[in-house]
């Protein structure tokens, strides 16, 4: 086994990397890649501070770019999703949404968003905390406009929807209520205590607030990968694959338990 993969989960990540073909100078294995790309995500270290045990950081690099513009990051997390659930470890009758904010140190900052340099993490978890949508947005947008597009990833990868979604009172927002009320998601979210519009929250569905601190477990998951509490990539598909990464991480743990 590698230093971060074990043999079976090397063998769960295999078939969705391509084949190595080459008519000259051959590629390096596309393990000991994977292998450089995950030392790069848990150390948080520069690409140029990368072992001399992997391949050259160049080498890395641009494996990680090629598998970025192919989705293959995506196709693991589909396929460790679709494991999990057909053991039945996913819990889609409630999902928990919030955001996290990662600061930029290259730099990267959209033109829209002078006033804070770095970039906001939508996260969304199942009723057992394991991720099953991540999207990356400038940091200016109110994370009540951004959850759109995370159940869209999520669906992407899942082909469905949460019957609830948890959110804090950031998400308190009677058009967002209706927007989910039209894909048949209930949404479960205290109300703001400056709120002027008639109460709209049924009391006894706010029982189920109370497991919210899952979504916040989920999040401190993800920032045990130093790589994600701060944002070095220029473009944000790069970031993508990382979070991907680390996702499907967290997938491979939760499945290690369910053999146990």
């Amino acid at each position: 086994s590698g230093e971060y993969l074990s043999e079976k989960q090397w063998w769960a990540i295999e078939p969705h990397l391509p084949k190595l073909k080459s008519r000259g100078r051959p590629w390096r294995d596309n393990r000991q890649c994977l292998e450089g790309i995950l030392w790069i995500l848990r150390s948080g270290a520069r690409w140029q501070d990368l072992p001399a045990r992997y391949p050259s950081p160049a080498t890395c690099w641009r494996r990680l770019q090629l598998w970025t513009e192919q989705e293959r990051w995506l196709s693991i997390w589909r396929a460790l999703l679709g494991k999990l659930n057909a053991r039945q470890r996913l819990d889609f009758q409630e999902a928990f949404i919030d955001g996290s904010f990662a600061a930029a140190k290259k730099g990267r900052r959209d033109r829209a968003d002078e006033a804070r340099k770095g970039s906001k993490l939508m996260v969304l978890a199942d009723g057992q905390g394991i991720p099953v949508g991540v999207t990356v947005h400038s940091a200016s947008p109110a994370e009540v406009t951004l959850v759109a597009p995370t159940l869209k990833m999520s669906r992407r990868l899942l082909g469905r929807l949460p019957q609830r979604l948890i959110a804090d009172k950031g998400y308190d927002s009677d058009p967002l209520r209706a927007a989910l009320a039209k894909r048949h998601i209930q949404q479960i979210t205290p109300h703001r205590c400056n709120r002027r519009r008639a109460p709209r929250q049924d009391g006894r569905a706010l029982r189920r607030y109370r497991r919210r601190w899952k979504i916040e477990r989920t999040i401190a998951w993800l920032h045990q990968f130093r790589r994600l509490r701060v944002r070095y990539e220029r473009r944000a598909d790069i970031h993508q694959a990382f979070l991907s990464l680390g996702c499907s991480i967290i997938c491979f743990r939760t499945l290690n338990r369910a053999k146990c």
